[in-house]
């Protein structure tokens, strides 16, 4: 039986790739942000490709949004297997510099929307006795660099809430897997650039497509694990966070990107 999955965030970027290749793998897909026309698009690039395929208008930020997207799945497809929480966005610069009120934004998307879609799909994974909670993070949610504490809060966030989950939901039948993507060629710089009130500048370091990313994602639905490093030699960044913080200190500042100011 192929799956249903649900993606947050699914217009743009890894959220739209997962999309694209899991209804290219069969399973069933149920799609959402916030903006319709885009949704639209690539509702036709998988309906091209012979996937099933709901599109719903939602925000994140919103629970009953979310209750409506879980609801309209299941109303669709007849179940949920999958909720794949990856609606999210950038924010950049020096602390002093964030105000509060782009802090409350980022968190709100980030974190509290990955809140909102697994408080809405697990009562439904629980009913089943079984599912499977993905929740895309970021590398930096393992080890924080330079000028992007505002986004790895909310990554580390996110981590903290999968951890415990995955706990709490062991024996169950329900799964929670945590996806640790590097910097990804996507819109997330220039959507950053936007938030952040400035441009930012490229770092040296290695990168990767979203159909990397996707297929790391798919991977891990056929078979589930707890944590999912797309560019494998990232997860020896998270060991030497624990092992060597200050050794992590000098390697990171090596990746460093230099707000621009306009």
């Amino acid at each position: 039986m192929h799956p249903v999955v649900a993606i947050t965030g699914a217009s743009a970027g890894i959220g739209r790739a997962t999309a694209l290749r899991l209804a290219r793998d069969g399973a069933d897909v149920a799609i959402c942000a916030r903006t319709a026309d885009r949704l639209d698009a690539v509702v036709a690039e998988i309906r091209q490709a012979g996937g099933r395929v709901l599109a719903v208008p939602a925000d994140v930020t919103t629970p009953a949004d979310m209750t409506r997207f879980v609801d309209a799945t299941i109303a669709e497809f007849g179940r949920l297997d999958v909720m794949m929480c990856n609606a999210g966005f950038g924010l950049y610069g020096e602390l002093d510099q964030v105000t509060a009120e782009q802090m409350q934004q980022v968190m709100d998307v980030n974190f509290h929307g990955t809140f909102h879609a697994a408080h809405a799909a697990l009562p439904h994974f629980r009913r089943q006795g079984s599912g499977h909670l993905i929740v895309i993070s970021s590398i930096v949610g393992r080890r924080g660099i330079p000028f992007m504490g505002p986004y790895a809060a909310t990554k580390f966030a996110q981590v903290g809430l999968a951890e415990c989950l995955r706990a709490e939901l062991h024996g169950t039948g329900i799964h929670v897997s945590v996806v640790y993507p590097i910097s990804t060629e996507t819109e997330f710089h220039s959507t950053m650039s936007k938030h952040s009130g400035f441009a930012t500048t490229r770092a040296a370091g290695p990168r990767q497509s979203p159909d990397v990313v996707a297929n790391a994602i798919a991977r891990a639905i056929r078979k589930p694990v707890p944590e999912v490093y797309p560019y494998r030699l990232s997860k020896g960044l998270a060991v030497l966070a624990t092992l060597a913080p200050g050794f992590c200190d000098w390697l990171t500042n090596r990746w460093r990107r230099e707000p621009v100011r306009s």
